[in-house]
C-alpha cells in the first residue's frame, strides 16, 4: 500500500505563518530598541536570513513527511506558498506598525531621509529634498504590494534552488 503523499498547502501555511511571526518579532524587536529607523546591512541579512531559513526548513519538512521524496514542483509550492503567507502578513503588520503602533513612523521616516540625502547630495536644494521626502509619503502604499513581490521572488528562487538541490524523484529508485 503507498503512503498518501502530504498536501504541500498544509506546509506553506504553516511555514508561512511561522515566517511571519518571526518577522513581526524580529521588527518589534527593532522597535522597542528604538533601531526601526536604522538602515543598517544588519537588519536586512537578518531578514532576509529568516526567510532563507524558513524556506530551507519548510522545504526539508516536507520531503521528509513524504518519505524523502521531493519534486522540483513540490519544493515550489511550498516555498512559494510559504513565500506568499509571510509576505501578505508582512504587509499587513507593516499597515499596522505604520499607522498604528508608529503613527509618527512617515514622518520619522522623513526626516531619516532628509539627513540622509543632505549628508549623500549636498548640492541638492531644499525644495528638491522637500519634493523626495513628499514623494515618499505619496508613494508608501506601493510598500505594501512590493513586500509581497519581494517574498515570492526570493520564495521563487529560494524554492529552484534548493527544490534542484534536494530533488529526489520516486521514479530515481
Amino acid at each position: 500500500m503507498e503512503q498518501q503523499k502530504p498536501k504541500t498547502g498544509q506546509f506553506a501555511l504553516r511555514f508561512g505563518l511561522l515566517m511571519g511571526a518571526l518577522g513581526i518579532t524580529f521588527s518589534l524587536m527593532l522597535h522597542f530598541m528604538d533601531l526601526q529607523y536604522t538602515q543598517s546591512a544588519a537588519n536586512s541579512v537578518v531578514g532576509i536570513a529568516i526567510i532563507l531559513g524558513i524556506l530551507i526548513t519548510a522545504i526539508y519538512q516536507y520531503k521528509k513527511a513524504n518519505g524523502g521524496y521531493l519534486s522540483l514542483t513540490d519544493a515550489l509550492k511550498v516555498g512559494i506558498g510559504a513565500a506568499l503567507v509571510g509576505g501578505i502578513i508582512s504587509a499587513l503588520y507593516t499597515m499596522l506598525y505604520a499607522n498604528v503602533i508608529e503613527p509618527d513612523f512617515l514622518e520619522r521616516s522623513g526626516e531619516m531621509m532628509r539627513s540622509t540625502l543632505r549628508n549623500d547630495n549636498p548640492d541638492l536644494t531644499t525644495e528638491q529634498i522637500e519634493n523626495a521626502v513628499q514623494s515618499q509619503r505619496d508613494f508608501f502604499w506601493v510598500t505594501y504590494p512590493i513586500l509581497i513581490i519581494f517574498n515570492l521572488f526570493v520564495g521563487f528562487i529560494v524554492s529552484l534552488v534548493i527544490g534542484l538541490i534536494m530533488r529526489k524523484e520516486q521514479s530515481d529508485y
